[in-house]
């Protein structure tokens, strides 16, 4: 009998699992590309997308292409074939799926881009953001506060570094960072050394923290050896200012003692190991875009579609993708310091003590 009683247990618990398979299936098939794991964001951004579009009843599809664009492609293609409705994907380079998402509309799947804007096809429907121009606005100004703050009355050495050139935001990142340096520079507050300035001199392929530590070695060796002081360093994305810093130390820069040796170093995404930085006193900023939610305005708008209804939007005129506007839901970023990363970003539950070592 005892083994009867585990059988039907068994049983049950298979019916109630396909039950709720099939259920969801026809609530609505969910594909959501994610670009890599390489960085924590992304890993966050996929799972609690996903969490929350499973509590709500959805088949939810998660990948992720570790940076590779035939692999993205690949994956988004797979999902239309397996039936998804609606694609949430933030895209390696935006420009590279047009003719994958033209034929997904063709056959009535519904396109969210998130976080990244999807480029050169009609058939993004909804764009999930946060204010990227904004983003380079506040870690522009973050680094002249750090300069004003601790390296006295300048003018002051500034070095540049922009994101990916394959990825949109890195345009709208540069667009705002240069809405406040640009005046300072032409008054001569700022002074760029390596005369390294325009964007096609100054991005990061791939966010590549490596590369950006090579580029800035190189920097160091050809423009501050003769004792010239490097005041700043303007870093759009915190695996680049990890490796920036990794450099400015290698190089003699020393750490501690409220930047005195240290040049003020920007950053972006408060990953637990840049805010770790900030703690000990070696990355000056970062940028705060709470991914939980961003996570949940895409899956609010996963959930209208499915349900045939319009997605909240509050942006209508920014965001033209070179073939419309995008109608887009844009979210705010928030500048952290040591001065509040506790209120910000621990208080708030965006990392526990856990994530920082703190015990």
């Amino acid at each position: 009998m005892r083994k009867v009683w585990v059988c039907l247990v068994a049983l049950s618990m298979v019916f109630t699992i396909l039950s709720f398979g099939e259920a969801a299936s026809k609530k609505g098939y969910v594909g959501i590309s994610m670009p890599t794991k390489s960085s924590e964001r992304w890993i966050k951004d996929g799972g609690t997308m996903k969490e929350i579009l499973e509590k709500r009843g959805y088949q939810v599809d998660l990948q992720y292409a570790e940076d590779d664009i035939p692999t993205q492609k690949a994956q988004i293609e797979n999902m239309v074939v397996k039936g998804a409705k609606v694609l949430v994907i933030a895209a390696i380079d935006g420009s590279t799926l047009s003719a994958t998402l033209d034929a997904a509309a063709k056959s009535g799947v519904k396109v969210i881009s998130y976080d990244r804007l999807l480029v050169n096809t009609k058939a993004v429907s909804y764009y999930a953001t946060f204010d990227n121009r904004k983003v380079g606005q506040l870690q522009a100004q973050s680094l002249v506060d750090g300069l004003k703050k601790f390296k006295g009355k300048g003018p002051y050495n500034v070095e540049l570094f922009a994101g990916s050139p394959d990825d949109t935001n890195s345009f709208y990142f540069y667009s705002g960072a240069m809405d406040i340096l640009k005046p300072l520079m032409d008054k001569g507050t700022i002074v760029v050394p390596s005369k390294q300035i325009a964007q096609d001199k100054i991005g990061t392929l791939r966010w590549d923290g490596a590369v950006a530590q090579a580029r800035m070695d190189a920097i160091l060796a050809a423009n501050y050896t003769d004792g010239k002081t490097l005041h700043g360093v303007l870093s759009p994305y915190d695996g680049l200012s990890r490796g920036i810093l990794s450099a400015l130390i290698s190089f003699g820069c020393v750490p501690g003692n409220n930047f005195e040796k240290l040049p003020i170093v920007t950053g972006q995404d408060a990953e637990a190991a840049s805010i770790k930085l900030i703690i000990a006193g070696q990355q000056y900023s970062t940028i705060l875009k709470d991914t939980r939610d961003l996570a949940k305005v895409a899956s609010d708008m996963v959930d209208a579609v499915l349900k045939g209804t319009k997605p909240q939007i509050n942006d209508t005129k920014t965001y033209n993708n070179n073939v419309k506007i995008v109608p887009s839901y844009l979210l705010a970023p928030y500048v952290v310091t040591i001065d509040n990363y506790q209120k910000l970003v621990m208080d708030s539950g965006y990392l526990k003590p856990d994530d920082i070592d703190i015990k």
